[in-house]
């Protein structure tokens, strides 16, 4: 299945394979969409120019392909990519960054990878009393101990049916394994692989390992 080009050009939206944001939007011919294609970086169709082009060719911005779907009517495509640098001509990370309306929030989406790039930054860079540099400097012995107690109070939370402290707990687990992640050069795109592997998996209760990954 391709896309319709009956009608000329096709829009592109471009999205970050492995953060879900929107990078950008462009335009794609026939030509343009093979080239994707035969070369897995993202080539477009320049309307101002004429001319057809490749994202990074001369700035270095590539885009890796991961993954190319069609929309229901076969005139819109959604491509992820892992980017090789800023989406955007200005330097941004996406051309999508002049925010015009926003509905207040009261939590945010992406807190979990916002906490683990923290982490990561303070390995690089210490900050004065900082508990993160702490638990690193200190090792895998003392995150280890913490991670046990902190599962542990999230069990006993759970048994006192405290929703609140539960939630708490939870989120002091939940840092603590990040800084255990961290310590032994593990990303959280590792772990979200393997999630995704596990719930592909689910449905068949195949040998022991299969079972326990049966969601």
């Amino acid at each position: 299945m391709k896309p319709d080009f009956s009608k000329g050009l096709v829009p592109a939206i471009v999205t970050n394979y492995e953060t879900k944001d929107v990078l950008m939007l462009a335009y794609m011919n026939e030509e343009a969409y093979e080239k994707t294609l035969e070369t897995k970086q993202t080539w477009f169709y320049s309307r101002s120019r004429d001319e057809l082009w490749n994202k990074g060719a001369t700035s270095g911005n590539t885009q890796e392909v991961q993954s190319i779907d069609l929309d229901c009517d076969k005139d819109t495509l959604l491509i992820q990519v892992i980017p090789a640098g800023p989406a955007c001509h200005t330097g941004e990370e996406t051309c999508f960054f002049h925010r015009v309306a926003e509905k207040k929030q009261v939590f945010n989406p992406d807190i979990i990878e916002q906490v683990m790039d923290e982490i990561e930054l303070r390995k690089e860079e210490k900050a004065e009393n900082s508990y993160t540099n702490y638990l690193l400097d200190k090792g895998v012995d003392k995150i280890g101990k913490k991670v046990i107690e902190e599962a542990g109070e999230v069990v006993i939370a759970a048994k006192n049916n405290d929703k609140e402290e539960l939630v708490n707990e939870v989120s002091d687990l939940l840092y603590h394994t990040l800084v255990m992640l961290a310590n032994q050069d593990v990303s959280l795109t590792e772990v979200k692989k393997e999630l995704s592997n596990r719930f592909m998996q689910k449905g068949n209760s195949k040998g022991d390992r299969k079972e326990i990954h049966n969601w």
